[in-house]
């Protein structure tokens, strides 16, 4: 019984081999390709992304130089693209620009950026308030508000910048009542930049909304003293 169930198993493992032999071989043929592939394929990718950073690097080192012309030229290139340094390359393109007084070439570099569904929220979203900061002066200020609006919310990383924008479309409105509360929410949060807090203060206050609520820590911040120490008169000056 036991040569008999021997030999039908060889017999089933021949008769399965007949059949399924090649296919099972091609698959794992192609199947080990194809991992071989990949792992080319990767490899070759981050060379390609090393290279990229390196001549993005170097194009930095001519900015820092400050040879615009030859940093232009090498940008150029690196900012065709879908990739973080072709988004990098375009900014720092764009800064070019202004720097030439070329307004319109780096508004078109900026948006590149910020319409380019590939990239970072974060990195379109820098872009776009870049692209509005440079042309506010010519665009209408309900496009400002509806360009960055959505950015100007006190838990984006952008608040302080989009925000101040913003404010300053809803006043060319004659909106000061919308201008007001965003104001004093970008002057009382602390993680906005403490330029764009000492200003919007100032202004808020101007158009007759408080936006300090501890007086001691303002006068430290306008004086750099502690209120013990703080010169006489500094909060007459400040409530001026």
């Amino acid at each position: 019984m036991r040569e008999v169930d021997e030999a039908v198993r060889q017999d089933e493992v021949s008769t399965f081999a007949k059949k399924y032999g090649w296919p099972l071989g091609i698959a794992f043929v192609v199947a080990i390709a194809g991992y071989g592939g990949f792992l080319l394929w990767q490899n070759q990718t981050e060379s390609a992304r090393a290279e990229r950073s390196e001549e993005l690097v170097l194009a930095m080192d001519e900015l820092d130089a400050s040879n615009l012309g030859i940093a232009d030229l090498e940008l150029s290139e690196l900012s065709q693209g879908d990739d973080g340094a072709a988004a990098a390359a375009a900014m720092l393109r764009a800064g070019i620009a202004i720097e030439q007084e070329r307004t319109a070439e780096a508004v078109e570099l900026f948006d590149q950026v910020a319409n380019n569904s590939e990239l970072p929220p974060e990195m379109r979203d820098i872009a776009a308030i870049r692209s509005v900061s440079v042309q506010y002066d010519e665009l209408d200020p309900q496009a400002v508000i509806d360009r960055i609006g959505p950015l100007a919310q006190a838990d984006n990383p952008y608040f302080g910048s989009a925000g101040e924008l913003v404010a300053h479309a809803y006043l060319a409105q004659g909106k000061p009542e919308q201008a007001g509360p965003l104001l004093v929410s970008l002057a009382q949060n602390e993680d906005v930049p403490q330029s764009i807090r000492g200003r919007t203060r100032q202004l808020a206050g101007a158009l007759g909304f408080d936006a300090i609520e501890d007086v001691d820590a303002a006068l430290t911040e306008i004086t750099g003293q502690e209120p013990a120490d703080a010169p006489e008169g500094a909060s007459v000056e400040l409530v001026e």
